[in-house]
């Protein structure tokens, strides 16, 4: 799968990337450059629906970090979609730079969806600011 392989639905303010089933070292360099890709077209909220990932390993984690360096460097805000990889996602504290959301329709909206709470950064749910990451 190479960058240009990743799709990137766009609508209104909002762009969303799916990522694959599994994410390590052998896609993590197309990952990356999709998601920098993504993130350079410049769209206020920018989902990276992980929804369908069942395995991400650290050079996978890496690229999702990469991602949100540019994204801070061009005011674009970023969000997670995750379910079977929260747990690597948490452990490695990227909850605490990129809410994470357990569907697609929860980070559309930025609200928590039937009664779940996203990760928010900052803190274990949202607050309704963004979260500094102190604490």
């Amino acid at each position: 799968m190479s960058a240009e392989d990743y799709e990137v639905k766009r609508s209104g303010q909002h762009a969303v990337i799916t990522m694959p089933a599994e994410l390590d070292a052998a896609n993590a360099d197309e990952a990356r450059r999709a998601l920098l890709g993504a993130v350079s077209a410049g769209p206020a909220i920018l989902v990276i629906d992980m929804s369908r990932t069942t395995f991400c390993d650290s050079a996978a984690l890496k690229a999702v970090i990469g991602a949100h360096t540019q994204a801070v460097k061009t005011s674009t805000q970023l969000r997670l979609v995750a379910t079977a990889v929260l747990r690597i996602l948490t452990i490695v504290g990227i909850d605490q730079l990129i809410p994470v959301y357990p569907t697609l329709e929860a980070a559309l909206t930025g609200a928590p969806a039937a009664g779940a709470s996203p990760r928010e950064p900052g803190g274990p749910a949202a607050s309704g600011g963004q979260g500094t990451g102190s604490g």
